[in-house]
This record gives structure tokens, sequence and C-alpha cells, in this order.
């Protein structure tokens, strides 16, 4: 059996919240207890894309450390060992400061917490790159 978020098209494993994010499956389908179902795994790769940007602009977390912090929080999570498997994925230290702007820093965010929060990283780069696109990571 494909892991949850995978199921989901919901490969960051966003939990369900008052967000109306674009691309979620019909209310009859949002069947998970807690965490959103997609349309498609790129409208839930444009979602984590959407979150992880504004950690830094508005929140200003700047750090691989900083960001992972806030997306797997420790009381859920070894948030130290997720950020330093990120921060590897990724090619910085830990508490390097990251722009997250730029296009390759991005995918490598995106692409290791998949991988993370999945087990695996399943899609191909086309789909991570059309999810990058819809939320306007060129």
């Amino acid at each position: 059996m494909d892991p949850r978020g995978v199921r989901n098209c919901n490969p960051g494993n966003i939990r369900k919240s008052s967000e109306p994010w674009r691309g979620l499956a019909p209310a009859d389908e949002q069947t998970d207890p807690a965490f959103f179902r997609f349309q498609t795994p790129e409208w839930g790769i444009r979602a984590l894309a959407v979150i992880l940007r504004t950690y830094q602009t508005k929140h200003g977390l700047k750090t691989v450390k900083a960001i992972i912090g806030r997306w797997a929080p420790p009381v859920e999570n070894d948030t130290g060992a997720y950020a330093a498997v990120v921060a590897k994925a990724v090619g910085v230290a830990v508490d390097e400061p990251i722009r997250l702007d730029d296009t390759d820093n991005m995918r490598g965010m995106v692409l290791a917490i998949i991988r993370h929060e999945n087990g695996e990283q399943p899609y191909s780069m086309d789909v991570i790159n059309h999810g990058l696109l819809l939320a306007g990571i060129h």
C-alpha cells in the first residue's frame, strides 16, 4: 500500500485546516481525518511549496533547522534528525541560511520533505516541476 501522503496526493502531509487550498479534492473525498486530500500530487506539491515560501517571507525562517522546526514540530517529530536529513539532501548546513526563492533550493527542500514524510519520493521530475510551477516557482 502506498504511504498516506501519496494516497492523499498530499506528499507533504499537510494537516487539515481552514485554508482553502487550490486543487483540493471535493469535500466528499476528504476522507482522511487528519490530512488534506488533493486532486493530484501536483496540487499537493504546490501547497507544500507555498507553505515553505510563506515560512520565509512572512515568518522570516531562513535556515533548514528553523523551517523544519515549524513544518514538523518537536511535539510530533524528531525535528533535529528531520532537519539534518533535509539539510544534507539540499547540500547546506542545518543552520546555514537558505533562499527558497532559488528554484534549485526549493526543489531540493520539496524533494527531501516528500521523501522524509513518505519514506520514498515516487514522483517524476515533471510532476515535481509542475507542482512548483503551479506555486509560481520557475
